[in-house]
């Protein structure tokens, strides 16, 4: 693991931060290469309930980083350079692939900065947490290219097609406020309450129903594509599936006897 991304694990919870807060947290190689093996590794970790990501410093994640970008130009032709990013790009997708099968639920904590990748990262998160000073912008027609990482994915689908023209073709920065009256982010707190805030909604996570909680992530990203009678056939085969836990019983158990539920994750 290189320190550009640090992993901490506790009770349940696994905290990535990103850590190149000199740059505001620019993606480097090196990183992206240690989200893809954390994500991969956590899929499969069953001490793991939830997991926040997080930037180091006073910023989520400035995107790519350009500054290396423009060093290409002097020292790369633009057929390598062409051939070296789309191998980047394509790079990048394991990773947003393993945030959404992943039957955990990811928390995004942003503060600061959330521009280019940065931003498409945390639409890939299921839930999001903002700060009162976070601002977002998606970047790419700036240094004229195109989003990646799944922006063109999930805008659209979140803030509705001329909406997402707007932001991705004009590349303006937004407010905190504006996310979430757009639907990119859930709750905007104060920065001095960020920290408390995301540590409350990751232990309510942690402490849910994993399985059902897991399911029901993979039911709502299914219901974008599915027909009706699809996705009916599919609520039904996953609440039965719910029904066999420990957790379920649990639930129904506690219910009847008018008690607090403690779910296992099982």
């Amino acid at each position: 693991m290189t320190d550009h991304l640090l992993v901490e694990k506790s009770n349940g919870i696994a905290t990535l931060t990103m850590n190149r807060p000199e740059v505001r947290n620019a993606l480097s190689l090196e990183m992206r290469e240690e989200l893809f093996r954390q994500m991969v590794a956590l899929e499969t970790d069953d001490t793991v309930r939830c997991i926040v990501i997080k930037g180091a410093g006073e910023h989520f994640m400035a995107g790519g980083d350009v500054k290396t970008f423009a060093e290409l130009v002097k020292t790369h032709s633009g057929e390598e350079r062409q051939k070296m990013f789309e191998a980047r790009i394509h790079n990048l997708s394991p990773t947003i692939f393993a945030m959404r099968r992943m039957e955990k639920p990811i928390i995004g904590a942003v503060q600061g900065g959330a521009a280019g990748f940065g931003l498409s990262l945390a639409m890939a998160c299921d839930l999001v947490v903002a700060a009162d000073n976070a601002f977002f912008t998606m970047a790419y027609v700036n240094i004229a290219t195109t989003p990646d990482g799944s922006g063109t994915y999930s805008l659209p689908r979140m803030v509705g097609l001329k909406k997402a023209m707007e932001i991705a073709m004009l590349g303006d920065r937004f407010d905190a406020e504006e996310a979430y009256r757009l639907g990119l982010v859930n709750k905007v707190v104060p920065v001095a309450d960020m920290e408390g805030e995301t540590a409350r909604l990751a232990r309510r996570l942690a402490n849910g129903p994993t399985v059902a909680i897991g399911r029901t992530k993979k039911l709502l990203q299914a219901s974008l594509n599915n027909s009706l009678e699809t996705q009916l056939a599919l609520e039904a085969e996953n609440f039965a599936a719910c029904a066999v836990t420990d957790d379920w019983a649990e639930g129904v158990t506690a219910f009847a006897e008018k008690r607090k539920t403690e779910f296992k994750g099982k």
